[in-house]
């Protein structure tokens, strides 16, 4: 196999383990928010060909449990991967975390303009737009630095 059809797939891989694993992050959230709040979790759907949803009935605090999706799938990594940025896992989980923080901020963000999913949820609940771009974009900048600034290393380091 030619050296560079070698690296795009090595890199497609990673994004699609990174993707699933985003996924079952974000849902992890739901979970975690609906057990903190009394809500029943009656579903987790996750898989490699399906995009990943929990349905929560009942759900006293449907604005809490919705918010902790996208926060703690990027929180939750992004800490991970502070803790252990010294070992030999600590440029992948940076890796991870990146995708995570990119993947959620841009979940919020662009859902502010074209509803979907959590952010289509979080409008009908009555959050302002505005909030969305606020928490999405800061969630965006971070995952691009630790994509350029930590798993890139510069020749001249």
């Amino acid at each position: 196999m030619p050296k560079t059809l070698y690296s795009i797939l090595r890199v497609l891989v990673h994004l699609y383990a990174a993707w699933l694993a985003m996924m079952l992050i974000h849902e992890a959230g739901h979970v975690l928010g609906a057990l903190a709040t009394g809500g029943h979790v009656v579903r987790v759907v996750w898989g490699p060909f399906t995009l990943s949803r929990t349905d929560v009935d009942p759900n006293p605090h449907a604005n809490f449990v919705t918010w902790a999706g996208p926060l703690f799938g990027a929180i939750a990594p992004t800490l991970l991967a502070g803790v252990l940025r010294k070992s030999r896992f600590g440029n992948p989980l940076a890796f991870l975390a990146g995708f995570c923080l990119i993947a959620n901020g841009e979940y919020l963000s662009v859902g502010a303009f074209s509803p979907a999913g959590d952010a289509r949820d979080l409008l009908h609940m009555g959050t302002p737009r505005w909030l969305l771009v606020a928490v999405g974009t800061p969630m965006c900048v971070l995952g691009l630095w630790l994509w350029h600034c930590v798993t890139v290393k510069p020749a001249n380091r």
